[in-house]
């Protein structure tokens, strides 16, 4: 582990270690009550493990943080995952992906890339490739990772609403075969009884102009994608202008039908692009 990760890592591990002897809690009883296990606690604490959202999220509430003190460890936990591994400034699993992995009700809009949770391979690898200084082996292991956080949107106890710009599906990487295996694992996604995927057509003006992506995890954390990193917020505030801002570009989507037909005509144009540019 790189140096940099490696100290952030340490202080968010002692800032936890001195929040549980404020509590007056041992490694054990705050492993109990946040149901994870004692090493867990212990390697979170000595800067040997990166806590996941969903953990960091059980120990926050075990510990009865306040909101504050709950947006501080959330951000030393985004300063880890932002942090390079090596020299080389290899890209990492987005602190999103965990986020996403802990939330049961998942909410995401986006007006240039495609939510991560529904990046096929082939598209993460683009993303991902697109980092400072990547390398093979690193941009490899990223995108098995995204790849595995995927399986949340299968499961039956959690709720997925995606918003889309129509924009999103017309700007492609790599080749117009690769946004044909992207749009068709859309469309195999929105058939799903626990996901709802919406498009903001052309043809409607959006409520707002937005300026950046951004996804709920439950009501309690918003993850603001922006150019360079992901910022996590657990500001009530924030989540709630986060959530008024959802509901606006939803209300602006088309859903269902509609949206399949929007995805099938943009299909047969990627079909068309594919005919010209193959050999």
């Amino acid at each position: 582990m790189g140096s940099e990760r490696q100290k952030r890592l340490t202080a968010l591990g002692a800032r936890l270690r001195a929040l549980r002897a404020e509590a007056g809690l041992t490694g054990a009883v705050l492993a109990g009550r946040a149901g994870v296990g004692q090493p867990t606690v212990s390697k979170v604490e000595n800067g040997r493990m990166v806590p996941s959202a969903d953990v960091l999220d059980r120990l926050s509430r075990a510990l009865e943080l306040d909101a504050p003190t709950r947006t501080e460890v959330y951000e030393l936990l985004a300063a880890v995952e932002a942090a390079p591994t090596s020299g080389q400034g290899a890209p990492q699993p987005s602190g999103l992906d965990d986020m996403v992995r802990g939330a049961r009700l998942i909410r995401s809009f986006q007006c240039v890339v495609l939510p991560a949770m529904l990046q096929t391979a082939e598209y993460a690898r683009h993303v991902f490739e697109s980092g400072p200084k990547p390398t093979p082996e690193d941009v490899g292991r990223a995108v098995a990772a995204r790849v595995e956080r995927q399986s949340v949107v299968y499961e039956r106890e959690r709720e997925s609403v995606f918003v889309l710009t129509e924009g999103v599906l017309r700007t492609w990487p790599g080749t117009p075969s690769l946004m044909l295996a992207q749009l068709d694992r859309l469309l195999a996604v929105e058939s799903l009884s626990t996901v709802r995927l919406g498009v903001i057509p052309w043809r409607r003006p959006v409520p707002l102009v937005p300026r950046h992506g951004f996804t709920l995890c439950d009501r309690r954390a918003v993850v603001i994608e922006e150019f360079r990193d992901e910022r996590v917020s657990v500001e009530p505030d924030a989540v709630t202008f986060y959530e008024e801002h959802f509901e606006r570009f939803e209300d602006a989507a088309v859903f269902g039908q509609e949206a399949r037909a929007l995805l099938l005509q943009v299909m047969e144009e990627f079909r068309g692009l594919a005919a010209i540019t193959t050999p």
